[in-house]
């Protein structure tokens, strides 16, 4: 089945979900963030088909997110690193966690993982801020006008 594609929509929100569009991807990227970079490692993780973690990580090396980087040369074996690109985009995974944390769990539990900062172990509360003014972004503030 082909898929519909949004590479050239004039929305941001249509482009990076054409990207990140299937359920996999954002799943490698996080295992990417905290440090898995071999392909049977990521295999093992998340549980995925060898097949349709090559194609992942092909589209991720091909769209700049992620770059293969020699390990072994007899045979030939690859660490799949991110790149500068493929960091940046930790700011969409971190928006899906606190999304997930504050609305997917019973009775407001939440998740059994969260994120600490890794020099004192404190929780992270996440939030979108604007860079330019540090303002919270809340959506009954904010509106969509073109250029």
């Amino acid at each position: 089945m082909r898929r519909t594609r949004f590479d050239d929509a004039p929305c941001p929100i249509a482009r990076v979900t054409d990207l990140f569009g299937d359920w996999w991807t954002p799943l490698v990227l996080r295992d990417a963030m905290f440090g898995v970079t071999r392909f049977d490692d990521f295999q093992r993780e998340l549980g995925m088909s060898r097949a349709v973690l090559s194609q992942r990580l092909n589209r991720l090396v091909d769209e700049g997110l992620m770059e293969k980087v020699p390990y072994q040369h007899h045979p030939v074996r690859h660490d799949y690193v991110l790149t500068e690109w493929g960091r940046a985009s930790w700011s969409v995974l971190v928006a899906m966690w606190r999304y997930g944390a504050d609305h997917l769990w019973p009775d407001g539990d939440g998740p059994p993982l969260e994120l600490t900062f890794r020099d004192d172990g404190a929780p992270i509360e996440p939030m979108v801020i604007d860079g330019r003014t540090g303002r919270r972004l809340e959506l009954d503030d904010i509106t969509v006008q073109r250029r």
